[in-house]
């Protein structure tokens, strides 16, 4: 059974030592020089209106956002000189985001994707070169000659992995975490809410050039979430992975921002972290009205319906000999373009267990 995908664990370095780090990559510019005078603009000059491409698109225009565009990213400060043409993403939220945002057409390659894409983004990720199952190794990378990596975990980004972050920078090639998943105090999301979930799209935006795409796609994951109709707070425990010990989605990150807006109660939501391992009597002494379970290829959603089946203890649950489940595919667990929508589901799929 492959390894369970967990969330990021905290980078070996120290913060001083990743604060003090700032990466500048001059990415090739193969826009018309519009973009280069963009740049040089003084403040009060205004810039190029950017051009508009709708959420899942391919880019058929040049971005016409100012550059440089510099981000301090989980206490690392990278400087764009112009839009990146050639990107690689690691992790599915990554690449969905990017695919959101109209730019599928850069991606020369992916990796340890957590399950097929949503519906409306899949043609677009459809023809885009998958390079690893987990994280590819430096060599596979640096063969795309891409000019950004896009990571959905600070830990993608190590010596046995793609490679560090200032090593990749030595070779021109530009990095970007997905802030959500920074770890650092003053970096890490703390709760996470879906004003941070918006920033990130709005930021990836200004880094690839897509600041009007960017804006379309908050727009519309605001207007998903303005339309829901919140529960009345059952109860319920986020269950991700683990079997003998249940690894549940505790009260700072992606599962309680989203519980939390459907209207529901997470029973882990006074541990202070994204996610937790507890134990099953944990589990057993809360009696939670739902189970939410994440579908995931090594830990699937019937395994757990199994689990809980042949379970003594768990069996006895109100929610479990009533099948009181809510499945969630792992890819929408994490911060991401699928959050709104899995908000909306959550309270559908509970709506219709009758509560």
């Amino acid at each position: 059974m492959p390894t369970p995908a967990l969330p990021d664990p905290s980078a070996a370095t120290t913060p001083a030592s990743r604060r003090s780090r700032a990466l500048r990559v001059a990415l090739p510019l193969v826009v018309t020089p519009l973009l280069a005078l963009a740049g040089c603009a003084d403040e009060g000059t205004p810039s190029a209106a950017p051009t508009t491409s709708a959420p899942g698109a391919a880019s058929t225009t040049a971005p016409a956002s100012t550059f440089p565009v510099t981000v301090d990213n989980c206490g690392t400060e990278v400087t764009f000189d112009a839009p990146p043409e050639r990107i690689v993403t690691i992790k599915s939220s990554t690449a969905e985001l990017v695919a959101a945002l109209g730019a599928a057409d850069r991606l020369v390659g992916t990796a340890f994707s957590d399950g097929p894409p949503p519906a409306d983004l899949a043609p677009a990720l459809a023809d885009v070169p998958v390079i690893s199952e987990k994280v590819p190794g430096q060599e596979a990378l640096l063969a795309l000659e891409p000019n950004l990596v896009y990571g959905g975990w600070e830990s993608n980004f190590s010596a046995d992995g793609v490679g560090e972050r200032d090593v990749l920078a030595g070779y021109d090639i530009a990095t970007y975490v997905s802030p959500s998943a920074c770890k650092e105090p003053g970096y890490q999301p703390d709760p996470l809410t879906f004003d941070d979930v918006f920033d990130e799209v709005r930021e990836a935006g200004a880094v690839l050039g897509e600041p009007a795409a960017a804006e379309e796609v908050v727009a519309a994951q605001q207007a998903t979430l303005d339309a829901v109709e919140p529960l009345a707070g059952q109860s319920v425990v986020w269950w991700s992975s683990g079997t003998d010990t249940p690894f549940v989605g505790a009260g700072i990150g992606a599962p309680q921002m989203m519980l939390e807006a459907a209207g529901l109660t997470n029973v882990f939501a006074g541990v202070h972290d994204t996610w937790a391992s507890v134990g099953w009597e944990e589990v057993v002494a809360a009696d939670p009205d739902v189970l939410v379970l994440v579908d995931s290829v090594w830990n699937t959603a019937e395994n757990k319906k199994a689990a809980l089946a042949a379970n003594p203890a768990t069996a006895a649950l109100d929610a479990v000999r009533e099948e009181r489940y809510v499945v969630v595919p792992f890819a929408a667990s994490e911060a991401g373009v699928r959050n709104a929508d899995t908000v909306a589901d959550l309270v559908a799929q509970v709506t219709a267990l009758g509560g």
